[in-house]
């Protein structure tokens, strides 16, 4: 069980508490474990249980509750709790929107025990009756389920990679073979996954399906399954399974027809002469067999399409042209932009986050703590931006050559302004500029919001576009044209916000913003060392969009960062209307 396990193991338990109305105390040294395991950057479950105490800084009684979450999964106040409450209510508890207080009236007040049940209440209009509700929070549950229902059944991108990467190697070990790869939307790199698809080659496909009938969160559907073929589902998530079975021979060829979209499979493409008239890339695959798929593309004549790409949205052209960039690698970045620290909601310090860039070899960090519009995140007042960027100063003197650019995460207000004045702007390297507030807009007022925003001269990058949050939230919609027309013009750069449940910008609309001209910074958004290893998840979004090194910002050299930052701030002329200094 890793770090994050526990504390959401940690975090639900809190919640169950205030759901019983237990004692506000004991729920908030519940959610200081939580956070306590949050931001340990060790893994928990290595530490001698002994020690548990010395190492985290956890009090005895908090660190023998890890030690028998560690130990048994649970522990004994967790499990009473889950014991006491409806499965369907402890369900009700992820609904985004509504919190454990809310949820105990409508279990003991309408007698609601599931989540079905709390939609027919909602759509016969009980919910809004209830003291504390009303129409808009009933209207706001009824969108919030109906979200979820869309997204049943589906996972992010890392949880599908890593149950495939799991039942891969289950498979491997038992059919003794090397031949056994992931496919289909996970190989494609999509944002959310349907159906987890594996290939494996072998002779034995009775004893596949012996492995696969036999494993703990899988349950088998026979109907739809055959002899080369099993299919099911992942018991926990619902998520569709399917590993299908084949030859040495035709190896490759099912692992390239599952892991392209159809109308990459289907578009008509030139062929050599010997072969007479166009042909799909399909029936390429069906008239040989490969030994490798660049022989397949090579054989159709066309350059190596990597799988991210493979959508049907214009690669194959590009291929027949030998005109396909050098896509975007990890290896390329050269710092990370948009992070926090303890200074607003971050876990690690300024030194924590800086030294662990610089130790896994990176020139910079872009420190980028919210602003002082954002209460709820711990943001900075005008005051304590002066004093973090004192601290910056004395790092920066300490750990030269690398660098700590001074940055903020800027609310755009409801008008589009930021919520600093001029002055205090000024004195940042760079700025992200993202919305966290009021996210109910329609499409007019989101985009103008956002325009009025990347107008303003001290927004050097726009966060996180849409504020979605992927199978929880759907983003704020916008006119992305609009947007991206604008980001051109002003010469905004936009983020590629790395963390998995958002991704955005959206991968669909990354060409676009290259082909005008707009450059794209690859931000993990990370609160905790941990979340460095997300710009892996930025990277592949932007290679689906054709994203490459010379238009990633956050590839320059520190000192190409510099002096961009530089450059665009010596160009700046205040907007007449903001005189108000906030440092005064």
């Amino acid at each position: 069980m890793d770090n994050r396990a526990l504390t959401r193991a940690f975090k639900l338990a809190a919640q169950l508490m205030e759901l019983h109305d237990e004692n506000p105390f004991k729920i908030r040294a519940i959610e200081g474990t939580a956070n306590a395991l949050d931001a340990l950057s060790f893994p928990v479950s290595e530490v001698e249980r002994s020690g548990l105490p010395d190492r985290t800084g956890l009090s005895k009684t908090a660190a023998a509750k890890v030690a028998e979450l560690l130990d048994t999964g649970t522990f004994s106040d967790l499990q009473r709790l889950l014991d006491a409450t409806p499965p369907g209510v402890v369900e009700m508890l992820g609904i985004k929107g509504i919190g454990p207080k809310k949820i105990r009236a409508l279990w003991h007040e309408l007698g609601i025990e599931s989540i079905e049940q709390l939609r027919d209440a909602a759509e016969n209009d009980q919910v809004s009756k209830l003291k504390g509700f009303g129409k808009k929070t009933q209207e706001s549950i009824l969108e919030a389920l109906e979200f979820a229902g869309q997204s049943k059944g589906k996972l992010l991108y890392p949880q599908a990679e890593q149950l495939a990467a799991d039942l891969a190697h289950h498979l491997r070990d038992a059919l003794k073979t090397d031949k056994v790869a992931v496919a289909g939307e996970i190989r494609r790199r999509l944002e959310t996954v349907e159906v987890v698809v594996l290939v494996a080659a072998t002779d034995q496909p009775l004893k596949a399906h012996e492995l696969l009938n036999s494993l703990d969160g899988l349950t088998a559907d026979p109907r739809r399954s055959g002899p080369f073929a099993w299919r099911g589902t992942a018991t926990q998530s619902g998520v569709w399974v399917e590993v299908l079975l084949t030859t040495v021979e035709n190896f490759v060829t099912e692992l390239f027809l599952n892991s392209a979209a159809e109308n990459h499979l289907t578009e008509g493409l030139p062929g050599p002469e010997s072969f007479g008239p166009p042909a799909t890339l399909r029936q390429w695959a069906r008239r040989e067999k490969f030994q490798q798929e660049e022989a397949l593309y090579e054989k159709a004549g066309l350059q190596f399409i990597v799988p991210e790409l493979r959508e049907g949205l214009g690669e194959i052209a590009l291929a027949a042209e030998k005109r396909l960039p050098r896509l975007l690698e990890d290896g390329d970045l050269g710092g990370s932009l948009h992070n926090h620290s303890t200074y607003s909601d971050g876990n690690h310090t300024l030194r924590e986050m800086a030294t662990w860039l610089r130790d896994h070899g990176y020139e910079y960090l872009g420190i980028c703590d919210h602003s002082q519009a954002a209460h709820y995140a711990n943001g900075l007042s005008a005051e304590r931006v002066r004093q973090q960027h004192q601290e910056i100063d004395k790092l920066n003197a300490e750990l030269a050559p690398f660098r700590i650019f001074k940055g903020i995460e800027s609310d755009i207000l409801g008008d589009g302004s930021l919520d600093y004045a001029p002055d205090v702007l000024a004195s940042f390297d760079f700025i992200v500029a993202s919305v966290h507030s009021n996210l109910k807009m329609d499409e007019r007022k989101a985009t103008e919001r956002l325009l009025r925003a990347i107008e303003n001269p001290y927004t050097t990058m726009l966060g996180h576009p849409t504020g979605r949050l992927l199978l929880r939230r759907q983003g704020y919609p916008i006119d992305y044209k609009a947007v991206i027309d604008a980001c051109a013009q002003h010469q905004v750069i936009i983020e590629i916000n790395a963390n998995p449940w958002r991704l955005d910008l959206d991968w669909r609309w990354v060409r676009y913003a290259l082909d005008q001209g707009v450059m794209l910074s690859i931000n993990p958004d990370a609160h905790h060392t941990d979340g460095y290893a997300d710009m892996r998840y930025g990277v592949l979004m932007g290679r689906k969009g054709f994203l490459t090194k010379e238009m990633t910002f956050n590839t320059k050299s520190v000192d190409e960062a510099a002096a961009y930052f530089e450059a665009r701030k010596s160009n700046i002329k205040p907007p007449l209307e903001f005189k108000k200094s906030l440092f005064e």
